[in-house]
């Protein structure tokens, strides 16, 4: 197997795939140890891949397909360049970033023939190597399909687990104060109640009822973690909860997430990229799932159970209106507080 000693992989997707992909960023670092391995993800990402023990330097690029100038396209070819990678890996099979590597005379370049959905893309001509991912793609963990692409290429049969960047001594700081600000009590158990989009929004009345069964059984202090978009949609659940929940939302980085989950006895969440992020540190946890299928977008961890309604017409990604039972979508709504309460109450053993 021949091995390369300077690397691009570019992923240039949201937080939670980003994380996601990491697992096969290990998995080419396990392959080839003596590599310096860089990875070019958007910026708003930065904290996932940045002090990372399996990424050496992070190239930004920040892609806007609408906004970005011929001139900048240009210097960051000229970046690509300078650099002298000997081999570029796609984990996004993105138009602008096969170009730019492309254009910068990346000598070998792998890329998926799908990675997202099945749709044929010309875009594949840009590489000189194409990964075929003709299996159960849609019901296989995207950790493993991002893995394939390195595994198809090496022709390893090896697996990795997505790795989450080292938080500072200030994250500690950050968290540590965070948590300080909760009444005592015996569990701590942090909450994640919005996602995305409505489509992966558990109903809020579901939510309170576990909460309200969870305050009745064990002395635990609540808290809600998310985007600073999130943070006025967390204040009307805390002003129609019965229990007391700090709002957390926007006052953390995401690498103030990593000592807050170790430090958490449960994460109660919906499917977004928290649950990525904590499934890295191991705390137990709880994901409802809607629109989207856990069998692909199970959070990479032996300690987090999903529940789901596997409604036939899931997974989807149709507007919450256009949904055939809305107002009160079947993917959301059948997963219902008992079922729920039960894996909390398993996990919390833990």
């Amino acid at each position: 197997m021949k091995t390369y000693n300077n690397i691009l992989v570019h992923c240039l997707v949201n937080l939670g795939d980003v994380l996601v992909s990491t697992s096969a960023v290990a998995l080419l670092r396990r392959l080839n140890p003596g590599a310096k391995i860089t990875m070019m993800v958007r910026p708003n990402v930065r904290e996932l891949v940045e002090n990372n023990p399996v990424i050496d330097e992070v190239l930004l690029f920040d892609y806007q397909s609408k906004q970005k100038s011929l001139r900048a396209m240009l210097a960051m070819v000229g970046e690509i360049r300078r650099r002298n990678f000997d081999l570029c890996v796609s984990l996004d099979r993105k138009s602008r970033p096969a170009i730019l590597t492309w254009l910068a005379g990346i000598p070998v370049r792998v890329g998926p023939t799908m990675i997202f959905d099945r749709k044929p893309s010309r875009i594949t001509w840009l590489y000189t190597d194409v990964i075929s991912m003709d299996y159960d793609f849609e019901n296989t963990l995207q950790a493993e399909n991002y893995q394939q692409i390195v595994r198809g290429f090496f022709h390893s049969d090896q697996h990795a687990k997505p790795v989450m960047g080292m938080p500072g001594t200030a994250n500690e700081e950050k968290a540590n104060a965070l948590l300080a600000l909760l009444p005592k009590a015996d569990k701590r158990i942090a909450l994640c109640v919005k996602g995305t989009f409505p489509l992966k929004t558990w109903p809020k009345e579901y939510f309170l009822q576990v909460i309200a069964a969870l305050r009745k059984k064990y002395q635990a202090s609540f808290y809600i973690i998310g985007a600073p978009g999130d943070r006025d949609y967390a204040e009307e659940f805390v002003r129609a909860s019965q229990t007391p929940i700090a709002n957390f939302c926007g006052k953390t980085s995401l690498k103030d997430m990593v000592p807050i989950f170790k430090k958490s006895d449960l994460f109660l969440t919906v499917d977004t990229g928290a649950a990525h992020v904590a499934a890295t540190t191991g705390v137990p946890m709880v994901v409802m799932y809607g629109c989207i299928s856990p069998r692909r977008w199970h959070p990479v961890s032996d300690r987090a159970e999903v529940l789901t309604a596997n409604e036939p017409c899931c997974p989807c990604h149709i507007p919450a209106d256009a949904c055939p039972s809305a107002p009160k979508p079947k993917c959301l709504w059948s997963v219902t507080p008992s079922m729920v309460l039960e894996k909390c109450e398993k996990m919390l053993q833990l």
